[in-house]
Order: C-alpha cells, then sequence, then structure tokens
C-alpha cells in the first residue's frame, strides 16, 4: 500500500523527552527525518512516535483543502469566485453537472495519505511501548490516535484496510503494494471501539499536560463513533456502503438500537463526570482568541507563534499547505478590495480596510462562500443568539492607522466622514428597503449599497453573491506581536484549531435519544437537566442567549436572552432540528459533511422541514447581487468519497482488482 512503509515522516519529528519527566511540561522538539524499526525499540523512540501523532493532526485540522472537502456540498458552503473553473472547489460542491467527483479530480487523499503513515506509527507505538519501558497511560494515547484515524477514514470511504502489509493492525516495517479493504463493521468492531476501550481504560481523567488527550476524549470518541455506527446499521434511506456485498450486522450481535442507547449513556456519563472539561460561560468565550485551548476545546491541533520550530510552519508567509493552520483562507473573501475617497467631493480611492493578521481579518482566498440561507434561515435570530455574532465578521473597519495612512479622516459611503475604527463596511441583518446598489456616486469598489445618511456601505443578506460575504471570524487568526501594525497576515493561523469540544457532548445525547425512543436519564451536577433531547438541547441554547461582546460594534455587550432561547425551542426536537442547531454551534469547523452523511440528509431538501441540496447565492460579480437558485447533483454513491487514485494506481493488483477496490460511484 502506498505511504504504509516505515520510512513515513520527512521534516520534523517531535520527540517528546517531556513524557519522561513527571512534572516537565516544556517540549523539548528534536529534528528527525524517519523513524526506524531499531529507533522504535528505544523509549525515546517510542515516546517520539506518540509526539508525532500529536503532530500529525496538523495535517488534519487546519488542512484548508481538507475543510473543502468537508464543508462543499453541505448547507453551509459552496465554491467561491476563486474556486471556479471545474476544479476541487466546484467539484466538491455537487452543484455543476459536468463538474463532479471522480477518482483523481477530487481532495480526498488529504485523508487517505494524512492518516495511514500514522496509523502504522501508532501500531509501532502499541507493539514495542511496553518492551521499551514506556506506561500504559502513553501507550493509551496512541491506541486513541489509530481509533481516531480510522474513524475518519471510516466515515469518508467506507471499509478501509486494517491490514498494512504485517496483518490486522499490526505494526508494518516494509514497503508493501498490495491491499484489502474490510467492512465498516469490521473497521469499528476490530479497531475503532477495542482502541478506544483500551485508550479509555489506562488515560487518566486530568491532562499531563496542556492539550493532552484523556480519559473522557477517548469517551466523546467512542459516544461519537457509537452514534455513527448505528445510523450506518439503521440505514433509514437504503444507502449503499462499501464493501458492496457487505451486509450492515454487528459482529459483535448488538442492534443499533443497542448503539443509540450505548452513545446516550456515555455521553450523559462524561456530561455529569467531565473532570476538568465544560462549557464556556458564553460562546464568545469558547471562540475568541484570547481564550484558546480552553477547557471546551477538548482536542485541538496546536499551533503557536512564540517559535517557528515547534509551530512547523512559518511565522512570516504560508505557501497554502500543511501543517499550516489555514482552513480560514478558504472562505475569507478579499475585504483589501473595498475602498473608501480621500476626497469629500470627488471619489478618490484609498483602501481604508487593509489585509491584518486578527480575528476579524486574515489572508483572503475567496475559495468558497457561505450560501445565503445560512443568514436567513440557520442564522435567523440575531438578536437573542449569540452564535451569528460569535461566528462572523460582518462589519469591517478603518485600520488605516495600522496601515500607515496618514489622512486621519476619510470619506465613504454619502461622503460621509470616517476614521480609524469607523465601519466601511456592513452586512445587516435582515433585508431594508431603499438599498441603492447602482454605485452611480459613491464609488464602492465591491458592488456594496448604500442607505441615505449611513457612512458605512451596506449588503443584505439577500446581496450576498460568491465573491463578496461575511467571513469566519471565530477560526480567524491571531498575534501579539502585530507592534499596532498589520502584523504577518500572510502566514497561517497560530492558533489551535480545533478538533472535538465538550458541547458535542449534548448533541450526541440528544441525537441518541431521538433515534433511539428510550425513556430519558436525568442528568445531575453543572449541567443538571431532565435528559431528554429538549433538555440537552437547552443546555446549549441557553449558553448561546448570553452575550458578553458584540464583534460587530466591537464592544462590550452584557446581556442573557437564555430565557427567550429556551422558550423558542420547539416541544418536539426533531434530527432536523438538531442538524439546525449543530449548524450554529459548529458552523464551518469543517465537520458538516459529516453530520449529513451520518444522518443521510445530504444532498436531500424537504427533511423535516429542512433542505440540504437547494441553495441561493449571487454570481461571482461584485455587482451580482440576485440570488440564483443553485441543485446539488448528490446521489448516494457520493456519500462515499473516492479512494484516491494514486493509492489505487501504487497498488500491484489485476485492472479488476483495482476497480473493486474503488467506491462504485467512481469505479
Amino acid at each position: 500500500m502506498k505511504k504504509t512503509y516505515l520510512n513515513i515522516y520527512t521534516g520534523v519529528v517531535l520527540v517528546a523527552v517531556f513524557l519522561l519527566g513527571g512534572c516537565t511540561k516544556v517540549l523539548d522538539e528534536t529534528p528527525r527525518s524517519s523513524f526506524t524499526p531499531v529507533f522504535f525499540q528505544t523509549q525515546n523512540g517510542v515516546l517520539g512516535g506518540i509526539t508525532a501523532l500529536y503532530a500529525h493532526m496538523r495535517n488534519i485540522y487546519g488542512n484548508a483543502y481538507l475543510w473543502n472537502v468537508l464543508q462543499g456540498g453541505t448547507d453551509e458552503t459552496t465554491w467561491g469566485a476563486s474556486g471556479g473553473g471545474g476544479g476541487a472547489f466546484q467539484v466538491h460542491d455537487y452543484s455543476i453537472a459536468g463538474a463532479l467527483p471522480t477518482a483523481s479530480n477530487n481532495s480526498a487523499g488529504e485523508i487517505w495519505y494524512n492518516t495511514y503513515a500514522y496509523i502504522n506509527t501508532a501500531s509501532g507505538v502499541i507493539e514495542n511501548g511496553s518492551k521499551a519501558g514506556v506506561a500504559a497511560s502513553y501507550l493509551a494515547e496512541a491506541y486513541f490516535f489509530r481509533a481516531h484515524d480510522y474513524f475518519l477514514l471510516v466515515r469518508a470511504f467506507g471499509g478501509v484496510p486494517l491490514d498494512l502489509g504485517s496483518g490486522r493492525l499490526k505494526f508494518n516495517t516494509s514497503t508493501f503494494r498490495g491491499s484489502k479493504r474490510d467492512s465498516v463493521s469490521i473497521v469499528y468492531t476490530k479497531a475503532i471501539f477495542p482502541d478506544l476501550d483500551s485508550a479509555i481504560a489506562s488515560l487518566p481523567s486530568t491532562q499531563r499536560m496542556k492539550g493532552a488527550v484523556t480519559k473522557q476524549v477517548a469517551q466523546l470518541f467512542k459516544a461519537k463513533a457509537y452514534l455513527t455506527y448505528a445510523w450506518w446499521l439503521e440505514n433509514p434511506n437504503n444507502i449503499p456502503t462499501y464493501p458492496v456485498e457487505a451486509t450492515r450486522t454487528d459482529p459483535n450481535g448488538h442492534n443499533a438500537a443497542w448503539y443509540y442507547k450505548a452513545a446516550y449513556d456515555l455521553a450523559i456519563s462524561v456530561i455529569q463526570n467531565p473532570g476538568t472539561y465544560g462549557l464556556q460561560p458564553t460562546y464568545y468565550d469558547v471562540n475568541v482568541a484570547t481564550n484558546d485551548r480552553n477547557n471546551e476545546i477538548m482536542l485541538y491541533a496546536d499551533h503557536t507563534q512564540q517559535n517557528v520550530t515547534y509551530n512547523v510552519s512559518s511565522l512570516t508567509y504560508g505557501g497554502g499547505g500543511t501543517p499550516d493552520n489555514w482552513s480560514s483562507w478558504f472562505q475569507t473573501w478579499s475585504y483589501p478590495s473595498m475602498t473608501s475617497s480621500y476626497s469629500a467631493t470627488t471619489w478618490s480611492n484609498v483602501n481604508s480596510v487593509q489585509r491584518a493578521s486578527e480575528q476579524w481579518g486574515g489572508r483572503p482566498w475567496v475559495r468558497n462562500a457561505p450560501i445565503i440561507e445560512v443568514f436567513t434561515q440557520t442564522f435567523a435570530d440575531k438578536t437573542n443568539d449569540s452564535r451569528y455574532d460569535g461566528t462572523f465578521t460582518t462589519v469591517y473597519r478603518c485600520n488605516r492607522a495600522e496601515a500607515g495612512i496618514a489622512q486621519t479622516t476619510l470619506y465613504n459611503a454619502n461622503f460621509l466622514p470616517v476614521q480609524e475604527g469607523s465601519a466601511i463596511l456592513s452586512f445587516l441583518d435582515s433585508d431594508v428597503p431603499g438599498i441603492d446598489y447602482s454605485n452611480s456616486v459613491y464609488k464602492s469598489s465591491i458592488g456594496a449599497g448604500v442607505l441615505p445618511g449611513r457612512a458605512d456601505f451596506v449588503i443584505a443578506p439577500s446581496a450576498i453573491n460568491r465573491i463578496v460575504y461575511p467571513g469566519i471570524w471565530k477560526l480567524g487568526p491571531y498575534r501579539t506581536d502585530n507592534n499596532g501594525g498589520l502584523g504577518n497576515p500572510n502566514a497561517g493561523s497560530t492558533r489551535p484549531y480545533p478538533a472535538a469540544k465538550f458541547s458535542e457532548l449534548f448533541f450526541i445525547a440528544a441525537e441518541a435519544i431521538v433515534k433511539g425512543g428510550f425513556a430519558p436519564t436525568a442528568v445531575t451536577g453543572t449541567y443538571a437537566n431532565d435528559g431528554t433531547a429538549r433538555g440537552l438541547i437547552n443546555v446549549i441554547r441557553a449558553r448561546a442567549g448570553k452575550w458578553k461582546y458584540s464583534n460587530a460594534n466591537r464592544a462590550a455587550l452584557v446581556a442573557d436572552n437564555s430565557a427567550a432561547m429556551v422558550a423558542a425551542t420547539p416541544a418536539t426536537i426533531t434530527i432536523g432540528y438538531i442538524l439546525a442547531e449543530r449548524s450554529r454551534e459548529y458552523y464551518g469547523e469543517g465537520i458538516r459533511r459529516f453530520d449529513l452523511v451520518r444522518t443521510q440528509r445530504l444532498g436531500l431538501d424537504n427533511q423535516e422541514g429542512y433542505n440540504y441540496s437547494t441553495f441561493t447565492i449571487g454570481d461571482v460579480a461584485y455587482s451580482s447581487h440576485t440570488p440564483i437558485t443553485n441543485h446539488r447533483y448528490i446521489t448516494p454513491g457520493y456519500y462515499l468519497l473516492p479512494i484516491p487514485q494514486g493509492q489505487i494506481d501504487a497498488m500491484e493488483a489485476s485492472v479488476e482488482e483495482k476497480k473493486a477496490y474503488q467506491n462504485p460511484a467512481y469505479q
């Protein structure tokens, strides 16, 4: 199999000497070009392998091409103005009949190639760790990461190989170009569940250092895997699987109902016994960069601005690739294109909002765009619910001082004066009458509109297009070394990228009880509720009603709308409503495809009143403010991603065997 042999890691491998040092909290990172079998027989080698498993998270979370795979084609994201031309952005959107995924034209390899090498590393750690004298609690981390990677693979591709050349789940030490895909049920019951059980049995409940996995992290992933597997066993919409001859039966003898209940029980257990984890007081607190690595983020791919070696990426420039954290670039529009005027009487262009390494900004690539329904339906409540304001940059403000523009007063819409910090462009909360998009007098360079008496240009929700739209604030970069200037906006973000959150436990339990139909278990403790889907969801919604800051106004805003949020929750919680809440909570975090595939909503409309295929957005021109209706061409075969063509080409197999190895929609 391609890329499953041992010489797998070039660049910086992190040798975690701190793992031997008890209370030491600082990484001692040593460059190493490869692992060898002899190296894995040493304590330092095993520990280095464990730390490499943490490092490989950077190749997955924050990887913009993988982000596009998991966001494109969903009810959150479509292709942007710079993502046209039939490339991977349109391919993964499924909205253009002549540009659909094949084995060769997509980015699914970002999952395949960034997991299998490290699965083999984890197997090497597991097989050699005890003999090298490494504690079981450390080896449990390798069990967790192997399960993590297989869980990612099975959700993306269906059944995948557990044998990399030396036997099922064995450490492979030589190049192997044969491969046999195991069934989905075998991947779950012989790899994911047992590995998570081993991790849970030996992991501590308290982090040995900031960011290390714990028992609760493994429990969260096991609950999520139980839920996903239960849906797969039930298969309510008759979605095809791979291998095609595989039956949807559980080798352990359980049915879907058993796994829904197991997911619920485990999620409730962690909610009641959270250890050091918990919900942040407000949604803003979860996502504001000054509060990164908070206790709601249970797992993340870490980055730092303190040291380029530790960051494993340049601190001044990013080329667009792993291991940078650059996901936020793809759905950041070219906001530096907007202009104001030097003159109060004759329009004289000046770029009043310039590219900055601040959370509201960052580097624009315009490869993806949000659909209009995100703003008119998903985030319809922008007053009580803080999550809209805590997700998007909706007001772009003058930063002429940081940009070194000497003139203190500039002129904007209606030739009204603006200064440092003034709003230059505002995306409105709702459509209002009287917006003039003609630009006949006030020369908006981005086709924005004008309202009488307002100095800021405006764009209504229905006027959003593929080239101008609100950015994703919560994923934006943050630096403390800008020194009053624009900083390094062309570098990848030095923020950690979230991979798992404590809040997910409430959604897992709610979804499981809706599907399972069993009696609820009352939740006691900090997050006390009746254990019903509504009770669990309302814990999240009540928190969403609490404000401490307004991003739109860049000012403190203390408000508690929890009662209104809870009152607005429907009496009967459906899967569609849970998915809508998940989108409000996790918009743009690179998980939406998995949500829709798991619940078998991908590409479907009118599911409990929710549409997941048809959407509207303006065209690619700045002047395009008329919504265009789009429909996605997603058939059940596209629920699985294609096995990368490079993997198939590298196999020593017949033409017929290679064809059979591929998922049916791409054969």
